[in-house]
This record gives structure tokens, C-alpha cells and sequence, in this order.
């Protein structure tokens, strides 16, 4: 066999602390092992730890991207911070002002008329934190155009649109129109992260955002959807999205059609369950539906019982969790439920001691994109105000990176990153290198 490589990897060490070194070649993993006899070019690691690449696997791309070039409110807590960041944020006359992450604590739901007050002169969207409702203004709704609207329109009681969008993503985009936001630039910074891989979980995914999304980034993409959702070049065919709202369920027996009808074109599913009545709903339509099959997914997992998860692990469900939740929203946890309740949310440990697969995702940009928020909150299971959140849910570094890494093989694709992750205690990794089929992607 030829001892000549696309590049050899030295001085770096596993997981384990131990040397190792890599020759890559056509884009996958040709030699591991302390050294590598060959020649080809040569990286010098310097002692970093080399480790397969990161795999987001619950985020919504468009959105992610979309949120880079919005009025962030996340950190507004008062209508006054709320307005002055909105009227900073606008732009010529006449053009949206896009907003995001806004907390219904500072006003609730805003309908068009308070929404008007706030910015008079632009129109607005604004999307809560949960990314559930869209908020417009009176410019706003004019830029819709006369209805009929969908019933994820809501309206007042003279029957007008009140300003308040539930769950019309993919309506209000087609409506809107325009150009879709640049992917580039956030393709950019999840390699900065080490990410190589990510699966897009848009529940109304098709045809058009597949072509909008298939190559406009070096990670390699998985795409979640409807049961329309065509295989294609770009992107590997992921589960049939069910999104499921406890608020609005609908009929047990329709959405177990939905599952037979992923069967029958060989998907997996995998439903939205944060809330635990979702969670529950879910399992019954499985049972309906005939059982789980190997690869359905519990996207969430928010709220899961105790009582529950010899139940998963029976079904071999895996459950898609996002450990930054507890960082990110940990704190309004802490304040809005009982000490008794907080220990079911967002579970780790008693998971994986359960024998139930578990995967990490963002679920950007509803969350913290950045993976080593979520793998530094696995491990310590710390608020942003620094209080812990189920204590015995935390697991270790290598079990956090394991809901995010390959194991790395000979043979296997040459999606690798180059890290250090301080053993400090709230420490973040960095990254020093990412390949992605063998290729550079980002050097830092």
C-alpha cells in the first residue's frame, strides 16, 4: 500500500492523552496510530488533542443565519430596553426590522397596536424566544397583503389580523419574499467551532430549502422534513419531522398515519417533544403506529420523567437533547418551577446509565449555536447564574463528546478537529484546526 498521504497530522494526542497521529488520504482516514510512516504534507499539531469533528444534530439553519443579521433582544428584560434596541436597529424607511428572541415576561404577546407603538414607522417582525410566534406591526401586516390568511394568522375580534403569527414560519417566508440570509458566514463559524456535520430540523423542509440549503456550506448536512422532502445531491434524507404543541395536538390516529407513511418510504421519525404531555402523546402514536422503529428520534427530550425511560431504552428511541438549555434558560427554570421538576429537565446521566442513545444539538437559534456551551453544560450542569440543575444528570467530558463525535476509524471519513479543552472549571474548547472530507476548512 502506498505510504503517500494528502496530509499527515503528527504530535497530537487522543482523548486519552496518549500520541497519535493521522494520514489522510481521498478524504478519509488512511493510518492512525503514535506515528505514521509515509510522507505527504505535514501538520504539527503541538500536543493538541485530535478527535473527530462535531455533529450538531438538531438546529435550524435558515434561522440561525437569519437571527446574524437581526435585532437581538434576548437580553432585553423592559419595554424602554426593548424599544431602544429596535429603533437602533432600524434601517431606511421602508425596509423590515427583524427581531428576535424576544421574552413575553417584559409584555406578553405584543399585538399590532402595541406593536406600533414601539416602532411606528418600519415594518416588524419580531420572533419570541420559542420561535413559536412571529409579532408583526401594522406596516408589517400591510406588507402581507390582502387574505385570504392561513389559520396560523390570528385575528382580533372584528376578524382582523391581530399581529400575532403561530407557527407560519414557511408561510410568512413565501409571503415576505426576498432574498434568503447568507449561509457563508455561518458555515465559517461552526467550522471555527470544529463542527463538521449538522442536521437541519425544519418540520415544513422540502424541495426549496433543500436547494437552498444543499452545498451552501462545507459541513456535510442532514435534513429533517415532511414526508415531500426528496432525496437529493448535497444533503444525506434524515426522519420525517412531527411537530408536535401540546396547546394543539392533533388526532392520535392522524399523526400515526403520518408515521406509517414515513415507513413506507423507509424514513425514521422524529417528533418535537419538550413539554412532557408531548413526550407521552408521542410514545402512544408509536404504539399505534406499531412501535418504534431503530432511528426514530425524541427531538427535546425537555421534560422527561423518571418512570419514562425504561420505556425509551425498550423502544430503542434516541433521544436529540440540548444541554445549553440549561445554561441558557436554567435561570427562568430555577424561578418558574418546583425544586422537584427541575431534575426531569433536559436529562443526561440517568439516560445514558438507562441505556438510551443520546445525541447533543443546538437547536440555533433557539439556543446557543456555539457546541462547547452545550458539551461544558453537560459535564457541569451550571445556570448562567451559576446554580446547578439535576446534579446527577451531569456526565464526563468524554461522555459529552460523545453525543457529538464519530469515534475515529481507519477507513472512515477524515472529519476531524484539532482542540484544546481546559480541564478549568467553566472552560471552553477551542479549535486550532477542522478538515471536513480531509480538506482544511478553517486554520486558526
Amino acid at each position: 500500500m502506498s505510504n503517500k498521504f494528502d496530509l499527515i497530522i503528527r504530535n497530537a494526542r487522543g482523548a486519552d492523552g496518549a500520541p497519535l497521529a493521522v494520514g489522510v488520504r481521498d478524504g478519509c482516514i488512511a493510518a492512525m496510530d503514535a506515528a505514521v510512516v509515509g510522507h505527504g504534507p505535514e501538520y504539527d499539531a503541538r500536543g493538541l488533542t485530535l478527535g473527530g469533528g462535531l455533529h450538531d444534530h438538531h438546529l435550524h439553519l435558515l434561522a440561525t443565519a437569519a437571527r446574524m443579521e437581526s435585532v437581538d433582544l434576548t437580553d432585553c428584560r423592559s419595554v424602554d430596553a426593548v424599544i431602544a434596541r429596535l429603533r437602533a436597529g432600524a434601517g431606511a424607511p421602508g425596509t423590515w426590522v427583524r427581531a428576535i428572541g424576544y421574552d413575553e415576561r417584559v409584555a406578553g404577546l405584543p399585538d399590532r397596536a402595541l406593536l406600533d407603538d414601539w416602532l411606528p414607522d418600519r415594518p416588524l417582525r419580531v420572533q419570541d424566544r420559542t420561535g413559536a410566534y412571529w409579532l408583526l406591526n401594522g406596516a408589517g401586516l400591510a406588507r402581507l397583503g390582502e387574505g385570504p390568511f392561513p389559520a396560523c394568522v390570528e385575528r382580533d375580534s372584528d376578524g382582523r389580523p391581530n399581529g400575532r403569527i403561530w407557527r407560519g414560519d414557511a408561510w410568512l417566508r413565501e409571503r415576505i419574499g426576498g432574498a434568503p440570509p447568507s449561509l457563508a458566514a455561518l458555515g465559517a463559524k461552526f467550522a471555527a467551532w470544529g463542527v463538521t456535520g449538522i442536521t437541519d430540523a425544519g418540520a415544513s423542509n422540502g424541495a426549496a430549502v433543500a436547494a437552498l440549503l444543499a452545498g451552501a456550506m462545507p459541513q456535510r448536512l442532514v435534513m429533517m422534513g415532511t414526508e415531500a422532502l426528496p432525496a437529493g445531491d448535497g444533503y444525506k434524507l434524515g426522519p420525517v419531522k412531527l411537530l408536535l404543541d401540546e396547546n394543539d395536538l392533533p388526532p392520535v390516529e392522524a399523526v400515526a398515519g403520518r408515521v406509517a407513511a414515513a415507513r413506507a418510504l423507509g424514513r425514521n421519525v422524529a417528533a418535537h417533544c419538550v413539554t412532557l404531555g408531548e413526550l407521552v402523546f408521542y410514545l402512544e402514536v408509536l404504539t399505534i403506529a406499531g412501535g418504534a422503529n431503530s432511528g426514530d428520534r425524541i427531538e427535546h427530550g425537555g421534560v422527561i420523567a423518571a418512570s419514562l425511560i425504561g420505556d425509551i431504552a425498550a423502544a430503542g428511541l434516541t433521544v436529540v437533547t440540548q444541554p445549553n438549555f440549561i445554561y441558557d434558560r436554567g435561570d427562568r427554570y430555577r424561578a418558574q418551577m418546583e425544586g422537584d421538576a427541575l431534575n426531569d429537565l433536559y436529562r443526561l446521566g440517568s439516560l445514558t446509565r438507562g441505556g438510551v442513545r443520546v445525541r447533543g444539538g443546538s437547536d440555533a437559534p433557539y439556543g446557543d449555536a456555539n457546541p462547547w456551551v452545550a458539551l461544558r453544560t453537560a459535564t457541569d450542569r451550571r445556570t448562567r447564574g451559576g446554580d446547578v440543575i439535576g446534579a446527577s444528570e451531569a456526565i464526563g467530558r468524554a461522555e459529552a463528546l460523545a453525543l457529538y463525535q464519530v469515534p475515529l476509524v481507519i477507513g472512515g471519513p477524515a472529519d476531524l478537529m484539532l482542540y484544546d479543552w481546559p480541564e478549568d472549571a467553566g472552560a471552553l474548547g477551542s479549535v486550532a484546526l477542522t478538515l471536513i472530507g480531509g480538506e482544511i476548512v478553517w486554520q486558526g
